[in-house]
């Protein structure tokens, strides 16, 4: 299964129930809208449209809402995907599994690529940049076929799952010890030594330099990769049954004192007039920094979620199976909502801080009535 797509709500053990997982995949979702938001109205980051703010008491927190969220949410679903590709590798065996992973993955890529895409990209066209030409005729001169957008995360997850099968293949049987959780510490080195790591990599590719046209962003992958490895172990061991509410307690409070640490980052810069784009990548301390700060707080707040989820989020209600199970449909729909509603409002006189006020909860609204609405179409009910 993919970190968005309606799972089995019951691990190995068959009496432990996951439902928490499906209202963190639901945050995660609505997280990913809201990040998008703020990119299109101020914050770092590339999307279809912008137009971004220059209010310096919005651009503050925008940047710490968006570097916070970037930190985990998008490793938080692959730690997830693994979880669950785990399982149902061992229940449908390699053949069954490639056919649906492939069915599941590569078809959402190719509607984005060859159908979605070049429509939200009409939209800007046609109604941002004033070109009035009909539809077909944007297409004849349309040369961005492939183009992932959001769906980038889909491609590595297929690329991921086809490494994965190649190692169940090659080296699974040779591998067969459990391994105990990790308790914090333990956590925290894994985390600075994913840092540490995603520093050497940025120093050739600094968070923004885009592998075209997957729109892979291989500075954040060092992350995606251990999550993804730590969800296979996760799942292999048993990993969540053990996580204590304790330990997501204490994970959480580590989180937020990291999170008191970001306006450091701030002070740095204006003092010795360091560029931002040290933040970026580069063989230089600041970029060391927060690699590291990155990992920490991002680790931390999922073993939080994860921790604390179980203990107060383990029971489902028909909202939440209903949220859950739109959630693949809303992240591939969500650019159009978000497209749709910017040109809308795009006249309205006033700073686009206060757009983003009104735009954001209204992208969450629109993007879940979308997928509602796609979703009554039984083939696509069967794949999404």
């Amino acid at each position: 299964m993919t970190a968005l797509h309606p799972s089995p709500t019951v691990s190995r053990n068959a009496t432990e129930k996951l439902y928490y997982i499906d209202h963190i995949r639901v945050i995660l979702t609505i997280l990913v809208i809201l990040h998008h938001a703020c990119v299109m109205y101020g914050a770092s980051g590339g999307w279809y449209y912008k137009e971004p703010t220059a209010i310096a008491g919005a651009l503050i927190p925008l940047t710490v809402f968006v570097s916070t969220n970037q930190s985990f949410f998008m490793g938080f679903f692959f730690l997830l995907a693994a979880f669950f590709s785990y399982s149902s590798y061992q229940r449908k065996g390699a053949k069954k599994f490639l056919t649906d992973r492939l069915l599941r993955l590569g078809l959402p890529l190719l509607f984005y690529s060859f159908i979605f895409s070049p429509f939200v990209s009409f939209l800007i066209h046609r109604f941002v940049r004033g070109h009035h030409v009909s539809y077909l005729k944007y297409l004849s001169l349309y040369d961005d076929w492939i183009d992932f957008g959001v769906l980038w995360f889909v491609a590595a997850l297929l690329i991921f799952t086809l490494v994965y099968i190649a190692y169940q293949k090659l080296f699974a049987k040779q591998i067969s010890s459990q391994t105990a959780i990790p308790g914090p510490w333990a956590i925290i080195l894994v985390a600075l030594g994913t840092g540490l790591i995603s520093f050497l990599v940025r120093i050739l590719f600094p968070v923004g330099w885009v592998l075209k046209p997957l729109g892979f962003q291989p500075g954040h992958f060092t992350q995606y990769i251990m999550l993804f490895i730590i969800g296979l172990l996760a799942a292999k061991n048993n990993w969540l049954a053990q996580l204590s509410y304790r330990t997501g307690k204490r994970m959480r409070g580590t989180a937020l004192i990291l999170l008191l640490f970001f306006p450091v980052f701030y002070v740095i810069r204006v003092k010795f007039g360091f560029p931002i784009t040290w933040y970026s990548g580069g063989f230089n301390g600041l970029s060391l920094l927060y690699s590291l700060w990155e990992q920490c707080i991002g680790f931390c707040i999922i073993t939080a979620f994860l921790g604390i989820g179980k203990q107060r989020w383990n029971k489902t209600t028909v909202t939440s199976v209903f949220l859950s199970r739109q959630a693949f449909a809303v992240y591939i729909l969500h650019p159009l909502a978000l497209v749709a509603l910017a040109i809308i409002f795009r006249s309205w006189n006033v700073d686009p801080a206060i757009k983003l006020l009104v735009v954001a909860p209204a992208a969450v609204f629109l993007s879940y009535l979308i997928a509602t609405i796609v979703l009554w179409i039984p083939l696509v009910k069967r794949i999404v």
